[in-house]
């Protein structure tokens, strides 16, 4: 079984390869994982692809299994990403599992206790997520906030959170909040690759998950550049997701 993984949430991305022994919980074998320049999605995806797949004497229809981290981040980064997984599986018959990539933060933490995701969204705001249940496979609460609306948030919360971030600025920056007197860690963590991103796809393939390509999209979250500018911008924190 061979799992093709895919991320172009943020300023860097990846495609991987993986190899699973059957599609029945097998160990995966990560076979390779290429890096991919952010800004460039649209001009190297498909070519990075392909030439994953040449490197290997392989055929996109020898692929089991589509992973495409499904946001938030670079509307068109997540944009290209989803258009070329719905063109490869409606080629070739291919189920495809999204992933958050803030669940994807919170997954890969061991982190004890409350624990929260956080992504830097750029113009002064931060994506975030936590999952509100003890099932970590259900129930993932999704937002995007001002920066001082989500310390305060963080201050306020009880218990205290421990904030996950793989961006060392917004660590910082939550750090050093007004908002933060010992009221909440913060943790900088990783940031998930095409290969976590596989890994986790394929747990939810085995528990029954499988995309509808009809209606399959990016986690947007924050509106495109054209909606926004057309607007004015909302002063209240959006309902969660």
């Amino acid at each position: 079984m061979l799992i093709l993984g895919i991320d172009t949430s943020g300023r860097q991305g990846s495609v991987a390869l993986l190899q699973a022994p059957d599609e029945q919980g097998g160990p995966l074998h990560t076979v390779e994982l290429a890096p991919l320049a952010g800004g460039q999605y649209s001009e190297l995806l498909v070519p990075a692809i392909a030439a994953l797949l040449e490197r290997h004497g392989l055929q996109k229809r020898a692929l089991s299994l589509l992973a495409v981290a499904s946001g938030p981040g670079s509307f068109t980064g997540l944009r290209v990403a989803i258009a070329t997984v719905k063109g490869l599986a409606e080629a070739f018959a291919i189920p495809v599992v999204p992933v958050s990539v803030l669940e994807a933060i919170l997954l890969a933490s061991p982190a004890q206790g409350r624990a929260i995701a956080a992504i830097d969204a750029q113009r002064g705001e931060v994506f975030f997520a936590e999952h509100v249940t003890v099932n970590p496979a259900a129930n993932l609460r999704e937002a995007i906030a001002a920066f001082d609306a989500f310390a305060a948030m963080l201050a306020a919360g009880s218990p205290p959170p421990t904030v996950l971030t793989p961006d060392e600025v917004l660590a910082a920056r939550l750090r050093e909040s007004a908002f933060n007197e010992s009221a909440f860690d913060v943790a900088l963590v990783a940031r998930p690759t095409a290969e976590d991103i596989a890994h986790i796809a394929y747990g939810k393939f085995l528990d029954g998950v499988r995309a509808d390509i009809a209606t399959l999209d990016a986690n947007y979250l924050r509106r495109s550049d054209a909606e926004i500018f057309s607007a004015p911008k909302p002063g209240t924190l959006p309902e969660p997701r």
